[in-house]
């Protein structure tokens, strides 16, 4: 089959692309903004990209188009792709059409760490053997790939979003996924150019729950109100929650304040069973993600003590806390936070494992909900824990920076040209401290302009 992806580099249509070409099929897609890591890895794979949106991608005639959630109509591609009379789907829904029958699907779902619990998941099903397929909206370092089939019996764990399907579907793109597991980490409002309210998004995890067979399970996360009411909507499927409750089955207790080493136990209908986990991700919020991760590799028949083991060899995604380059003793670390609890989730891990040095928050609200300002007055508190601040004003934002930035004292600075947001960080740098950069998208290439930067500077005293 000759398959189209229109906005082929987001990170779940590049992850689908890739699954595409493994199936067998030839696959050509476009984008309006086509970077790495994505365009790496798709151009590796054989797949042709064509940079921005035209009618004349379509002049071959594809057998089948799938068209991102991103794409609306007005669009020259997409106005092109209705009036040919193409055959054409969305991205979850070909998921659920090509790749999913037959697979025990695991959903991991939640407004954060979606990515780093799934790329946990997949590892700790590979360490044990069972040589998992998945589609993750990042590039987990344990396998260098965002997507693969797997096995053609092995579990098949997927990214659930709950954002919408395409313009002609708005449902989330959970709901086609129909998965045995479902795995939801927490619920908060997001989302904000299509979702009115929280109450919108509950709806939604709702009708996620509504697919899981009653022979399957849904593990949950403690201390997540929003969350119960999801539940108190009706489930019938078994339910597990995990986190740092006592009645929760699945329990974590952290040994180190910056989360490198924690105590899990299960409490079961069989007994009790527990382990210690010892690895490289900070923050309490990254070992939550690993007792999700452990509790849905426990449904999947792994050991809970080889699982504890595998951890200490995880590598986080890409973007994920990901150490870019040290140059002199300052660090550069890539994060795709944009969300205030993201941010403040971040800061907080990195700064208990920061005992020497300062953290150098580089930060753009890029993703639609920070555009909308739907979350502003939460974004004071997100970095309280970084001794200083700088925030890029990208284009297109609807509402002003200024008095954010005012209220946050000296320690905060704006910026709306690159450049001038490069030299400041780089003068302020000083050995051992950490520059962790904060945005959902390309950011102008900011990492490697610091890097060059730092490089470029006179060496420290």
């Amino acid at each position: 089959m000759r398959l189209h992806i229109i906005g082929i580099c987001g990170t779940f249509m590049g992850s689908l692309a890739l699954l595409a070409r493994e199936l067998g099929h030839q696959v050509s897609g476009s984008d309006a903004n086509v970077y790495p890591p994505m365009s790496t890895q798709l151009e590796e794979a054989g797949i042709t990209l064509m940079v921005g949106y035209r009618a004349e991608n379509l002049d071959d005639m594809p057998d089948l188009v799938v068209v991102g959630n991103a794409l609306s109509r007005g669009n020259e591609e997409v106005e092109a792709l209705l009036n040919s009379g193409l055959r054409y789907t969305s991205g979850a829904q070909w998921l659920s059409d090509y790749v999913l029958p037959g697979r025990k699907v695991i959903a991991v779902a939640g407004t954060h760490g979606k990515t780093t619990t799934a790329s946990l998941l997949a590892w700790l099903l590979e360490s044990a053997g069972l040589a998992p397929g998945f589609l993750i909206g990042g590039v987990p370092r344990n396998f260098g790939v965002s997507a693969r089939l797997g096995g053609h019996a092995s579990p098949f764990i997927v990214e659930a979003d709950e954002y919408d399907t395409a313009f002609f579907d708005k449902r989330s793109k959970f709901v086609h996924y129909r998965p045995h597991i479902a795995v939801m980490n927490n619920l908060e409002f997001d989302h904000a150019d299509i979702f009115p309210d929280l109450a919108a998004i509950e709806r939604q995890f709702h009708h996620l729950v509504r697919t899981v067979p009653s022979q399957g399970h849904l593990l949950v996360a403690d201390q997540q109100p929003a969350l119960e009411r999801v539940l108190e909507m009706g489930a019938w499927s078994p339910v597990e929650h995990f986190g740092c409750l006592s009645t929760s089955e699945w329990q974590l207790r952290l040994e180190r304040d910056d989360g490198t080493r924690f105590q899990v136990l299960h409490v079961g209908p069989d007994g009790e069973e527990d382990g210690v986990v010892e690895w490289g991700l900070t923050g309490e919020h990254n070992a939550r993600n690993a007792l999700a991760s452990l509790a849905a590799a426990s449904r999947c028949g792994v050991d809970l003590a080889r699982a504890c083991a595998a951890l200490a060899r995880f590598q986080t995604p890409r973007r994920r806390q990901e150490v870019i380059g040290e140059v002199n003793g300052v660090q550069v670390i890539d994060d795709f936070a944009h969300h205030p609890t993201a941010i403040s989730a971040t800061l907080g891990g990195l700064r208990a494992a920061t005992t020497k040095g300062r953290l150098l928050a580089v930060i753009e609200p890029r993703s639609n909900t920070m555009r909308l300002g739907a979350l502003r007055t939460r974004l004071n508190d997100s970095v309280a824990e970084a001794d200083a601040v700088f925030w890029f004003q990208p284009a297109g934002l609807d509402w002003s920076m200024e008095a954010l930035v005012a209220e946050q004292g000296e320690r905060s600075k704006l910026f709306s040209d690159i450049d001038e947001l490069v030299n400041a960080v780089v003068i302020q740098a000083s050995p051992l401290d950490r520059i962790v950069v904060m945005s959902n998208g390309g950011f102008e290439g900011v990492h490697q302009r610091l890097l060059n930067a730092l490089n470029a500077k006179e060496p420290f005293e």
